[in-house]
């Protein structure tokens, strides 16, 4: 599960909480911040956990870092993780801070509940339909835009993208990766979601796998339809598919919630989670969810059929999603129906 959920000695309740850390992926101190605790929170909000009591903050400075740098960077990261903590209404009220050959933010998270509160991730049935809430391709954005300064990987992709759709994809990962899965956990409350998990290091077949290993019922997942942000398939299969992208094994940081609902909500989920979703940095790519696969009678595993239907997600802001914002349509694919 991605939370452990203890039950306490008072009434009913249970203690949920979740722990997660790791090293900086993109370059703004504030944003990565904003990352590391949206990725925390994330383990709360994949059991439909809107509310969180408490958290906390751990942090580790770099010794390679001079006191300049320090004194620049590190508070810039301590008000990203307060900002992202307060936009999921809760504080930040300790933890620990070290110093560490590397940089590595994360935290705890902690709620105490009633069983109304959370859903368990088991109850998938044949018949339910997947969707995902963010798109996928972070990683690969990433590592993109570092490849900007190296002459020798940019010319593998250069054919296939520009260095202004690299820029627009690396936005777009950033501000996905900050934006709290909080509606979805809410959402999926309101239209009967039977499991789910978020996706983020094992990649999206990774995490449906594991998802549909804890199942009590006999069931397994097919995946039909990969939402990416644009470009960044052409750029994974260039690279001799270096990322594994469309095979589903790329790993997220700050995924979507990867939700098991039934096939009469899926859409109606889609809906409001576009016409609430305005995500951190505006309305745009992340204002949406997509149908990507259904639930049949199986094994407890998962799979991505052998050609998947590649859905191009224009980063907010792109020329692309300017003039079509209807493209986080939730519309089924025929392969669905």
């Amino acid at each position: 599960m991605d939370s452990c959920v203890t039950p306490l000695r008072h009434g009913g309740l249970s203690l949920v909480q979740t722990t997660d850390f790791f090293y900086p992926l993109v370059e703004d101190p504030y944003m990565m911040g904003r990352i590391a605790c949206a990725n925390v929170l994330s383990d709360l909000y994949a059991m439909g956990i809107t509310e969180c009591d408490n958290m906390l903050m751990l942090l580790s400075v770099s010794q390679k870092m001079n006191e300049k740098e320090r004194e620049r960077v590190m508070p810039l990261m301590m008000r990203g993780f307060r900002d992202a903590a307060e936009e999921g209404g809760t504080s930040v009220t300790g933890g620990q801070t070290v110093v560490n050959p590397w940089i590595i933010i994360g935290g705890v998270a902690s709620v105490v509940c009633q069983p109304n509160e959370f859903i368990m991730p088991d109850g998938a049935v044949p018949g339910d339909v997947l969707v995902l809430t963010k798109p996928l391709g972070t990683q690969v954005a990433v590592n993109a835009h570092q490849w900007l300064d190296q002459p020798e990987r940019w010319n593998k992709i250069k054919l296939v993208v520009t260095k202004e759709e690299v820029k627009e994809a690396y936005q777009e990962a950033m501000f996905s990766m900050a934006t709290l899965n909080r509606t979805a956990a809410g959402l999926m409350h309101k239209f009967q979601a039977h499991a789910a998990t978020d996706v983020t290091g094992f990649g999206l077949l990774g995490h449906a796998n594991n998802l549909a290993a804890q199942q009590r019922n006999e069931v397994a997942f097919v995946i039909h339809n990969l939402p990416i942000i644009a470009k960044m398939a052409a750029i994974s299969k260039a690279c001799g598919n270096l990322f594994n992208l469309v095979q589903g094994t790329s790993a997220e940081t700050s995924g979507g919630l990867l939700v098991c609902l039934p096939r009469e909500q899926a859409a109606k989920f889609c809906s409001e989670m576009k016409s609430q979703g305005s995500g951190f940095g505006g309305q745009g790519a992340m204002g949406g969810a997509w149908i990507i696969g259904i639930v049949e009678k199986g094994d407890r595993r998962a799979r991505i059929i052998d050609k998947p239907r590649i859905i191009e997600v224009p980063p907010r802001g792109s020329q692309a999603a300017n003039q079509d914002n209807s493209s986080t349509s939730p519309a089924p694919s025929p392969n669905l129906s």
